[in-house]
This record gives structure tokens, C-alpha cells and sequence, in this order.
């Protein structure tokens, strides 16, 4: 991965298997937001971006080499090769090549663990702009103000004395009590995410079923966006329906350790070609 030092900011030139949109605009993160002219400004890491692509480069608006280094070059993933795991996938399956064909942008974001247990929590039963204004009116009641506009993601430690009628500002209804509930075990150290990142698969997934409101899927979600555990593998109304038409038979360990990735073309395919399960 090539970068320059530009006036402008960090500047990504042929940057290979990177798309704003599907990767931005995908659904595993709630704080990018489209801009008319087709980039994206959004916050992570008390942060925030702008970012864009001027024919094969992409543009970090503003950003100094130090952030780059220390925070956007890891959160995008810059340095793994997205092109090398779709050429794996797809001679897996042909179904699989066809669905990763599709979206060859899609790079798995390497999110902080409490920011994506805290969305994801809030994204069950939820659609996608409803779960932005929860999360962006949590941000600004309990976030700090961060310079260029905008608000922290709030730690667990602001959170956990809080009161469900101090959440009610949010209007998540009942997300509330599973926030505190959260907020309080991580706060405490009962629940300690870092550990859980280096657990074996089956024994993350138990764990973070221990916290109130967290089930099956969106444990899946915590481990793949908020862990970068690229063998997790989130299945929701619209992957269990895609599992069952494209692959019969076979489960999210048949696709191997990057089977987070192949959710992740699967997911988008699925989503934009509804006609396959009529």
C-alpha cells in the first residue's frame, strides 16, 4: 500500500479493492454519512474524516501522516489484501465468485469493540436511519465535542450510572436498559472485550452472550466489525434466506477463515438481487 503526503492531506493512489459506498454505506457502521458529491465524512477514534476519490485515488482530507498511521490505516484494513481472499473464495464456489464480482469494494472496517457492541445493541429489530439517529443523539448528549464538528462515541465508564429515563432523549425504547446493562459489565471489568478478542470463536461468541440483549447475530456483528474476527460470520433474516437458496447444505464454517468476508459479499448480492428468493 503506496501513500502520499500532499497538501491536501494523505493521498491513496491505485488503491486496489476499496469502494466508498459499499464499504461505508454497507450497514457494519453507523457514523459515515454520504456527502452529495459522492464522499463521505464520518467519525472514529474521536476523529473526524472526510474522505474521497479523485479517479483511482483516494483523498484523507486534512489528515496529518500521525493520524494516518495510528488510526485510518488500520481502521480501513489498507494493508490486507482483499484481492488475494475474493480470488480464494471464489474457486471455492462459483455462486461465490459471482456474489464477490459484485462488490469488490467492501473492505471490513476495524472498528473499536465498545463503539460496535453499543450500535450493534441498538441495531436489533432496527433499520438503518433509525439506528444513526439513535446513535448520533447518544453521541451528543453523552460524546465530547471533537474538533471539526461532531461527538465522541461515549465510553462505557460515561454511561454505566446512568439512568434508563436519562437515555429516554434517544428514543430507543427498550435498547435503553441493554446499553446500561453493557455499559455497566464492560465498565466493571466483568465483561472485558480485548480478552474476548483473542478467545477462540466459539468461546468469544459465549461470552459476549452473556450480556443482556445480545443474541446470536449480534454477538457475530461485535466479533467481525468490532474484533476484526474475519471467521465470524453474521446471519440475519437476509443471509439465513441466502444460505438457504445459494448454498444449501452449508454452514459459515464451510467458507473458511475469511468467512466474515464472504458474508460480506454475500450480504450486499443478496441485498440487490431480491428476485433470487421469490
Amino acid at each position: 500500500m503506496q501513500y502520499h503526503i500532499t497538501p491536501r492531506g494523505i493521498e491513496l493512489p491505485h488503491m486496489p479493492d476499496f469502494d466508498l459506498a459499499e464499504t461505508l454505506d454497507c450497514g457494519q457502521c453507523f457514523r459515515w454519512d454520504p456527502l452529495p458529491d459522492g464522499s463521505f465524512r464520518g467519525i472514529a477514534f474521536q476523529r473526524q474524516l472526510h474522505i474521497y476519490q479523485e479517479g483511482d485515488t483516494f483523498v484523507l482530507d486534512g489528515v496529518r501522516e500521525e493520524d494516518f498511521q495510528k488510526y485510518w490505516r488500520e481502521y480501513f484494513d489498507l494493508d490486507f489484501d482483499y484481492g488475494a481472499v475474493r480470488s480464494q473464495l471464489s474457486a471455492w464456489d462459483p455462486v461465490m465468485a459471482q456474489a464477490a464480482r459484485f462488490a469488490p469494494g467492501i473492505r471490513v472496517l476495524k472498528q473499536e469493540p465498545w463503539e460496535a457492541l453499543c450500535s450493534f445493541i441498538i441495531s436489533q429489530n432496527n433499520n438503518i436511519s433509525r439506528i444513526k439517529g439513535i446513535i448520533a443523539r447518544l453521541c451528543q448528549c453523552f460524546g465530547d465535542p471533537i474538533p471539526g464538528g461532531g461527538y465522541s462515541f461515549p465510553e462505557a465508564e460515561r454511561l454505566c450510572g446512568l439512568s434508563p429515563e436519562e437515555l429516554e432523549p434517544l428514543r430507543c425504547g427498550f435498547r435503553a436498559a441493554y446499553i446500561l446493562s453493557a455499559a455497566q459489565l464492560v465498565a466493571k471489568g466483568e465483561i472485558d472485550l480485548f480478552k474476548i478478542q483473542l478467545m477462540p470463536l466459539p468461546e468469544a461468541r459465549e461470552q459476549l452472550m452473556r450480556i443482556k440483549g445480545v443474541g446470536p447475530k449480534v454477538a457475530e456483528c461485535v466479533l467481525l466489525y468490532g474484533m476484526h474476527r474475519l471467521d465470524a460470520f453474521p446471519l440475519d433474516v437476509w443471509m439465513k434466506r441466502a444460505m438457504a437458496t445459494l448454498f444449501p447444505g452449508k454452514t459459515p464454517e464451510d467458507f473458511g477463515p475469511y468467512a466474515g468476508i464472504a458474508q460480506q459479499y454475500l450480504f450486499h448480492y443478496s441485498r440487490m438481487h431480491p428476485q433470487l428468493f421469490q
